[in-house]
């Protein structure tokens, strides 16, 4: 009997992902003679023991479907909620692992996902996992897929907006998902000439960003698109989270790390609509009128580009030759043209930022776009 692997898909849906599926289903069974079974809606589907058979008929017609047919969840093993209750469900997931004498257990997902997956490394599964995110922040690859679909989805719409701008001599003001980093933001502010482009790597001053604004208009120019990351927050709101950021690492006991946390809801709570306020206050310093587009999850949806289904099966079909190798607790990364398997130590906890001399930052300096400094 060969050996028995199981796949789940965790945390936000991604382009890619049933790429990704086929392609460690097909390599595993076709090279290998594995057997795999799919785990329904995450970490959750683990738990509760809900599975399909991935044989080759039910592999095949996914590549070019978005989503994720096994469906997905932001379940987490430690923390997983059982009625009214929030309890630590790991014992029952690694018996649900044994149950079907798996050989290995391959984990698709964001940084979120590569923790808990992790986390059952730990308790002595065999883990292999994959980097999915439209956002880019997984540590350790050079790309995760997901990422150029999004982005082709972000540069059309940007690209859109340009005529309404234009007739109406507006600023367009449109927010592209990032929390944490800005890679979507920036790769689509540059491919679709964005005049501004907001990040959270760059903290911003919405005077310097109103004054290349008007600098525009001065030279004839009565209209901007400017590209704002969701997270992208001004160099005030920066300090006032590095503050607390200190607090909490600081804090001596359970009182200073509530107060640290407090603070920390507050300032999130000021967040809210703060792409809105972002127009709102670039209207008043210019006055132009100023509209705002919010992508949202349309950037999520959708058939999966070339190039995310060809990353999507070379990750696949690589992690289908690890496991053969018995090469476990690891990250399939993309690594130039390579594959490389990278230690999940080394990934968990860490997050892919922009660098400031990465050469994106530099290209959209050296043709004018204002980042916000």
């Amino acid at each position: 009997m060969g050996k028995c692997i199981g796949i789940l898909t965790a945390g936000g849906d991604s382009p890619g992902l049933n790429a990704a599926i086929r392609g460690v289903g097909k390599a595993a069974q076709t090279s290998y003679g594995m057997n795999v079974i799919g785990f329904y809606d995450g970490f959750r589907g683990l738990m509760e023991n809900r599975t399909i058979a991935l044989n080759a008929e039910d592999l095949s017609g996914i590549l070019t479907l978005g989503g994720t047919i096994l469906g997905t969840s932001r379940d987490k093993p430690h923390k997983m909620q059982i009625g009214n209750k929030v309890l630590d469900m790991t014992d029952v997931m690694i018996e649900t692992y044994h149950k079907h004498h798996m050989d290995a257990l391959v984990c698709m997902g964001g940084g979120g996902t590569q923790k808990n997956a992790f986390r059952l490394m730990e308790q002595g599964l065999n883990i292999i996992t994959l980097p999915k995110t439209i956002d880019n922040d997984v540590a350790m690859t050079d790309v995760t897929f997901g990422f150029d679909t999004a982005l082709g989805i972000a540069t059309e719409a940007i690209d859109r907006l340009h005529s309404t701008a234009y007739s109406h001599h507006r600023i367009m003001v449109v927010e592209v998902m990032g929390h944490r980093t800005g890679w979507l933001t920036l790769g689509a502010g540059v491919a679709a000439g964005a005049d501004v482009i907001l990040i959270p790597e760059i903290p911003y001053d919405m005077e310097k960003v109103a004054e290349a604004i008007r600098q525009r208009r001065r030279y004839g120019k009565h209209f901007s698109i400017v590209a704002a990351a969701e997270g992208a927050m001004s160099k005030d709101e920066a300090k006032d989270l590095q503050k607390i950021v200190k607090m909490m690492e600081h804090a001596k006991d359970k009182d200073e790390r509530s107060e640290a946390e407090e603070k920390l809801t507050k300032i999130q709570n000021r967040r809210v609509d703060h792409t809105l306020k972002i127009s709102q206050q670039l209207e008043e310093l210019t006055k132009l009128e100023s509209r705002v587009t919010i992508l949202g999850y349309v950037q999520r949806g959708g058939t999966p580009s070339a190039a995310d289904r060809l990353l999507a099966t070379k990750l696949g079909t690589a992690c289908a030759s690890f496991i053969e190798e018995k090469k476990f607790g690891v990250m399939v990364a993309s690594k130039g043209d390579k594959v490389e398997a990278v230690p999940l130590k080394d990934v968990v906890g860490k997050r892919k930022s922009i660098p400031h001399d990465h050469p994106w930052i530099k290209s959209a300096r050296s043709i004018g776009i204002c980042l916000g400094d």
